[in-house]
């Protein structure tokens, strides 16, 4: 009996008609194609004492891509407790919604490029650790590339496991390990009799980095959070004075600055290929985009066209540029800005499945699919 038979035997009578439900769905998305790049999360919790106990909770995940470049689809479930998808990514695409993303992606590569295939890059990682390291746009990236590998093998075996920050997807019998390890700033934040001090000189999770095979790092989106939802109280550098704040692109440049020592002082280029995600764009502002009729995410269904966005470079990117070319040990730029820039219409939105307008997380599949078509890309060719 698979590993989907044994979950499914145990579910309750309500729970088989939810599934019916799912299944009927997914029976009804397939027949109609045009509704292609969708990701449908649907979740439910039982209430028996034994699942109560395991704190487990079932996700439903439909993953479709067509037009794009995944044709694959299935249908699998996972507990809850490993957080592979998050319920801010619930997303409605509708059939005129459904630009490929691989045409848009392909234009601003200007090159023929290999497409992606899950097989092979297990078959290259075989025995391998990958870990993202980052904020919830590199969860976003992780979910996407466990998903599109668990479609290229669905019947091949899988454990999950979470351990506070750290979420591990292991294919088994490729012997490889996907890691996502939340970071939001990479250098430390630590709690004090005054409060808690962002340590610019400082990154004792990089004990965790280290012997990995390929690290993809992330850091920006929550740097601009300021309030009750900043993470910090003091910001101290080295031995100097604590400071309560200062220009964010200045801080996010210190930050950067002291992870590149890092990676020269810890990377061994032999072993470890180390890349950074780029900044991922959000689009709370249409005015960005010229768009006088708009003022967010919400109600975008197409893609700006062309090869430039209306509102210029992110300035959190060209730091990172700037940062990457002063690095003496050599550090793959994942350069997703640009063409995420474009991609107005692909947020969760309003249908993010709790209050207010997410435009700043991706829907899956989605954009974060194309990133990992070329970290892909990236990865075979270098």
């Amino acid at each position: 009996m698979t590993p989907h038979a044994n979950i499914m035997s145990s579910f309750t009578m309500t729970m088989g008609s939810f599934i019916t439900i799912v299944l009927f769905l997914a029976l009804l998305i397939q027949i109609h194609g045009k509704l292609g790049m969708m990701m449908m999360i649907l979740t439910t919790t039982t209430k028996s004492r034994r699942q109560e106990q395991h704190g487990l909770e079932i996700v439903v995940v439909i993953c479709l891509r067509g037009n794009g470049f995944m044709m694959n689809h299935t249908l699998f479930m996972i507990p809850h407790t490993v957080h592979l998808l998050r319920s801010f990514l619930i997303a409605k695409r509708m059939a005129d919604h459904t630009n490929s993303i691989s045409s848009i992606d392909g234009s601003l590569l200007g090159a023929t490029y290999q497409r992606f295939n899950g097989k092979d890059f297990l078959r290259r990682y075989r025995g391998k650790s990958i870990m993202f390291e980052g904020d919830s746009l590199s969860l976003n990236q992780w979910q996407s590339l466990t998903c599109m590998l668990h479609t290229a093998v669905p019947h091949a075996h899988y454990t999950l496991v979470k351990t506070g920050g750290l979420s591990i997807f292991t294919f088994t019998a490729y012997d490889v390990k996907v890691m996502f390890s939340r970071n939001a700033y990479l250098v430390d934040i630590v709690s004090e009799s005054i409060g808690r001090v962002m340590k610019l000189d400082s990154i004792e999770a990089g004990k965790m980095w280290k012997n990995k095979d390929l690290l993809i790092f992330d850091s920006w989106h929550w740097w601009l959070h300021t309030g009750r939802r900043q993470a910090w109280d003091f910001i101290q550098e080295g031995n100097h004075t604590l400071v309560k704040d200062m220009d964010r692109l200045v801080l996010y440049e210190k930050s950067l600055n002291r992870w590149a020592k890092w990676v020269y002082h810890n990377v061994v280029p032999t072993k470890t290929r180390v890349l950074f995600q780029g900044v991922s764009p959000d689009h709370l502002n249409a005015g960005q985009w010229g768009d006088p009729e708009a003022n967010s995410c919400k109600g975008q269904t197409r893609p700006l066209l062309g090869f430039k966005y209306p509102g210029g470079p992110h300035p959190a990117e060209l730091v990172l540029e700037k940062v990457l070319r002063t690095m003496q040990k050599r550090v793959y730029l994942l350069n997703i800005t640009t063409l995420s820039q474009l991609r107005k219409d692909a947020h969760p939105s309003v249908y993010r499945g709790h209050k207010g307008i997410d435009c700043t997380h991706w829907c899956l599949a989605g954009v974060p699919d194309t990133w990992n078509q070329l970290l892909y890309a990236t990865l075979i060719q270098n």
